[in-house]
């Protein structure tokens, strides 16, 4: 008897372990493709759970969460949508943190395009500059701000090309649909250089700061992945990953 136990009793403990384990669904801005692809893969090893990810505008996800899609977790590319989806009661209260602060590139696919004071903007010699549609994309608000800044979004405005979202944007300047286009950092540098092409990093007194926040939203409360991966968001294991991709940390 004790033996039958003593097998009923493993039989169940290796039941129960891989019910533990659990989907989250995370929706996520674009700019953060790169780091949240390394993240959610330490974190499915870590923890046993799997990580859903969906890469789109922050504006685009608000809509879509508050049309019921089923998002248990938002990495917004702003603070704002965050806070305006917590007091329409979306999220649960409390959760909501930054988990990055973005930084914004002036780049071109084409070496010795863009210089390193971003002077091709005053001397507007391009036919297109891709941006992301400011009215869903932090990213792009944050150009169009900088342009304001210098004075030259009048005379660019009818050049400029509207990505949907910050990887739209980047595809357009990618594929030389747009000589040169405003992009989030982390999608042309490693530790803090750029990979390819020319860049200008954009001093941050230009534009007002990218915060990112993350929240649990309401479906994700009570979830024990949804919870775990905001926890793991802020390990120190994650942390690296972020900095690596040239986001600074609050």
């Amino acid at each position: 008897m004790r033996n039958l136990k003593f097998v009923s009793a493993a039989f169940l403990a290796g039941l129960s372990a891989p019910a533990m384990a659990d989907e989250v669904q995370v929706a996520v801005a674009s700019n953060f493709a790169k780091p949240v692809e390394r993240i959610a893969a330490e974190f499915n090893k870590d923890t046993g759970h799997k990580t859903a990810v969906s890469l789109g505008a922050t504006g685009k996800f608000y809509a879509q969460i508050r049309n019921g899609a089923p998002f248990e977790v938002l990495l917004a590319a702003d603070d704002e949508t965050p806070l305006k989806m917590s007091k329409e009661g979306m999220t649960v209260p409390g959760t909501e943190f930054t988990y990055a602060i973005g930084k914004l590139a002036l780049w071109s696919a084409k070496p010795g395009v863009v210089d390193s004071q971003g002077d091709v903007l005053r001397k507007g010699a391009f036919q297109r500059v891709a941006l992301a549609n400011p009215k869903l994309a932090p990213y792009g608000l944050a150009g169009e701000e900088v342009m304001k800044k210098l004075g030259v979004f009048d005379a660019i405005q009818p050049k400029l090309v509207l990505g949907e979202n910050i990887t739209q944007t980047w595809q357009f300047v990618g594929t030389g649909n747009a000589e040169l286009g405003f992009v989030a950092l982390s999608q042309v540098a490693k530790d803090g250089k750029v990979a390819e092409g020319s860049a200008w990093i954009v001093p941050q007194n230009l534009y007002s700061p990218i915060r990112q926040d993350a929240v649990l939203l309401a479906k994700g409360k009570g979830k024990a992945a949804a919870e775990q991966f905001l926890k793991y968001l802020k390990s120190d294991k994650a942390k690296g990953i972020i900095r690596g991709y040239g986001y600074e940390l609050p």
